[in-house]
């Protein structure tokens, strides 16, 4: 009799881990910030030593962590993009696979970190729609 539990147990704890493992990848999806960069951008190598070096130790990065896209290696971003990548450096909000925001370039410290909190606030936002 307890070896009939003990196979029903093991069978839906199975059953369980194999969707947990199939599903994950949906359930994982969160927030990021892909920034689509080149080897030889002066604007990229001037974004690591303006603001790189200290991302991941803003609020920011919590929310957005950094990922990194090579177009000279074809790495693939997994985004559902709302147009092509042309400029480097460009810095894509994503939320749940898809595009929200796009910083295309950079030009200063300031001007960066004001676009993407921008984005951030969005994001912040309660997605709870039955409030009054």
């Amino acid at each position: 009799m307890y070896h009939m539990f003990g196979r029903k147990l093991l069978k839906t704890f199975g059953l369980a881990a194999l969707l947990a493992i199939f599903l994950s990848p949906v359930l994982v999806q969160a927030s990021e910030l892909v920034m689509f960069e080149r080897k030889s951008c002066i604007w990229c190598q001037r974004w690591d030593r303006d603001v790189g070096a200290t991302y991941d130790k803003t609020q920011e990065s919590k929310l957005l962590p950094l990922r990194r896209v090579d177009l000279d290696r074809r790495d693939k971003s997994d985004v559902l993009l709302d147009g092509p990548v042309l400029f480097t450096p460009t810095f894509v909000i994503v939320d749940n696979g898809r595009e929200i925001g796009r910083i295309t370039g950079y030009m200063n410290e300031d001007s960066f970190w004001g676009l993407l909190g921008a984005y951030a606030d969005k994001l912040r936002i309660p997605r709870d729609t039955n409030r009054i």
